[in-house]
């Protein structure tokens, strides 16, 4: 079986992703265990990675961003229900 290089390009995005929700996720149940209440975990990732994306990619790219978010939110993609990985 034959890959292009933008497959092949789409399946390391893909394992980077699986790799950073999973490093999220252990961060984010250690929050917890430490006693951190979700609202301030949440609110120290999203500045956290809003400011640093904005740092590399800088204003045009996080406020894309942002808008992406907003309308993945919108349509239900993080609602409790659905897993995604």
């Amino acid at each position: 079986m034959e890959h292009s290089v933008s497959d092949l390009d789409a399946l390391v995005r893909e394992e980077k992703r699986l790799t950073a929700i999973e490093n999220h996720n252990e961060a984010w149940a250690e929050g917890l265990s430490a006693g951190i209440e979700p609202e301030i975990i949440a609110e120290a990732a999203l500045s956290t990675a809003l400011g640093e994306f904005l740092r590399t990619s800088g204003e045009a790219a996080a406020l894309a961003l942002i808008e992406r978010t907003r309308d993945r939110m919108i349509a239900g993609e993080f609602a409790p229900e659905q897993s995604r990985h």
